[in-house]
C-alpha cells in the first residue's frame, strides 16, 4: 500500500473526522489548559478535517523551530505556531493536495487570530518517506508527526531523515498507531485497513529496532491507549491483532546507552516549565514533582542535561562512578547471586 491510497483516502474519501470508521485516528485524551486554548484559535475548516491520534505539542518551545511530518489540514501546525511563538516557526509537509490547500487557504487568517506580524507556518507539498528530495536545513529544534508514519512503507526512511534533520539535543515527538504482533501482509493491500492507519501500524517491538537503527538510542513512551474497531466488517478483519495509540519521543543525543545504567545521579525539577508548575513529565514512568530529589539513569540524566530543558533543572552527580544497571528497569544481574562476597550491594531505585 503506497502514498496514491493516502492521498486518496484523506483527499478524496473523507470529507471530514466524522467519516472514519474506526477511532484509531483520533484523540480520545482531554487537552489540557493552554492546549485547549490553542485549539480554540485554530480554524473551523482545519478542525473539521483532523485525523491525528495525539497530542503532539512537547514542552518548552517558545523559539523553537519545528517540523511537522503530515501536517494534513494544519491543525497541529497551527497549535504549535502558537506555542513557539513569532520568534519560532513551524514547516508542515504533506503530500495531499486537499489538505494542503485548506492550510494555506486559512494562513492568513490564523496570523491574524495569533497577532502575528507575519505568518510563522509554512508548508510544503510532499512525500514524508522522501524528505531527503526537499529544500528542507537541518537543524530543527523538534520533529512531530500525528498518525501519519503508520501509512507510509519505508518507515526506516522516515526515522533516517528525522535524524539527520534534527539538531543534536533535538527530538522527534510524535503521535501513531501500533500492533502487539505483525499485521499480515494479506491485510496490508487493502485500502480501508490502510486508510484508517491499521494495516500500516508497525508491530512495537519493530518500531523500537528501526528507531534504534536510525540513532534514536532510547526511544521514550510518553502516552498509551488501547484503540477500538467499531466497525464490525473491520473489526472481523483484524481480529486477534490488538492496536495503539502511542506517543513517544526519541531524542538526537550521543552517549546514549543500551540499558538503563545507574551512575548514582539525580535531578530536581525546579517548576519552570510553563504550564507545569508542580510537576515534569519526561515520559510515562519519569514524571518528577517540583522540588523534590528524583533519581535517574544516565540516559535520562542526558535527555535533561543535554537539551533545551536543563534550564528547568537542577543536577546532582556525575559518570564518575557505576552501580550497574537500575533495578526494575528491564535487565537483572543473570547470575545466582547466592554465595556472592561481601563486596556485594543490592540495587534499589528505579530511573
Amino acid at each position: 500500500m503506497n502514498i496514491e491510497n493516502s492521498r486518496n483516502y484523506y483527499g478524496q474519501v473523507l470529507q471530514g473526522s466524522a467519516d472514519l470508521r474506526t477511532d484509531a485516528c483520533s484523540v480520545a485524551d482531554m487537552p489540557g489548559p493552554a492546549l485547549r486554548a490553542a485549539l480554540a484559535r485554530v480554524h473551523p475548516d482545519v478542525r473539521a478535517r483532523y485525523y491525528g491520534c495525539g497530542f503532539i505539542a512537547p514542552a518548552d518551545i517558545a523559539g523553537a523551530r519545528v517540523l511537522d511530518l503530515g501536517c494534513g489540514a494544519g491543525q497541529d501546525a497551527y497549535v504549535l505556531a502558537q506555542f513557539v511563538g513569532e520568534g519560532g516557526h513551524v514547516t508542515g509537509v504533506d503530500a495531499t493536495p486537499e489538505q494542503l490547500a485548506v492550510a494555506r487557504a486559512t494562513q492568513d487568517w490564523h496570523r491574524d487570530a495569533f497577532g502575528h506580524a507575519a505568518s510563522n507556518v509554512a508548508f510544503v507539498d510532499g512525500d514524508i518517506e522522501q524528505l531527503d528530495t526537499l529544500d528542507l536545513a537541518p537543524g530543527f529544534d523538534a520533529i512531530v508527526s500525528n498518525c501519519v508514519i503508520n501509512l507510509v512503507a519505508d518507515k526506516a526512511a522516515v526515522f533516517r531523515a528525522a535524524h539527520r534533520l534534527l539538531k543534536p539535543g533535538g527530538e522527534l515527538y510524535f503521535s501513531d498507531v501500533y500492533a502487539d504482533r505483525r499485521v499480515p501482509d494479506a491485510l496490508k493491500s487493502d485500502p480501508v485497513l490502510h486508510g484508517e492507519c491499521l494495516s500500516g501500524a508497525l508491530y512495537w517491538n519493530d518500531f523500537l529496532s528501526l528507531a534504534k537503527a536510525a540513532g534514536f538510542a532510547d526511544p521514550r513512551l510518553v502516552t498509551d491507549r488501547p484503540l477500538g474497531i467499531g466497525d464490525p466488517a473491520i473489526a472481523e478483519m483484524v481480529d486477534g491483532i490488538g492496536f495503539f495509540s502511542a506517543t513517544w519521543r526519541l531524542f538526537k543525543l550521543d552517549g546514549l546507552e543500551p540499558e538503563c545504567e545507574d551512575y548514582g545521579q539525580a535531578v530536581v525539577y525546579r517548576g519552570t516549565v510553563e504550564g507545569q508548575p508542580n510537576r515534569f513529565m519526561l515520559d510515562k514512568h519519569h514524571v518528577m514533582a517540583t522540588g523534590k530529589v528524583f533519581p535517574v539513569c544516565g540516559n535520562s540524566w542526558k535527555m535533561l542535561a543535554e537539551t533545551r530543558l536543563a534550564r528547568h533543572f537542577d543536577f546532582i552527580g556525575d559518570f564518575s562512578r557505576h552501580y550497574g544497571i537500575f533495578a526494575g528497569c528491564g535487565t537483572a544481574l543473570p547470575f545466582d547471586a547466592a554465595g556472592a562476597g561481601t563486596g556485594a550491594v543490592a540495587a534499589s531505585g528505579c530511573c
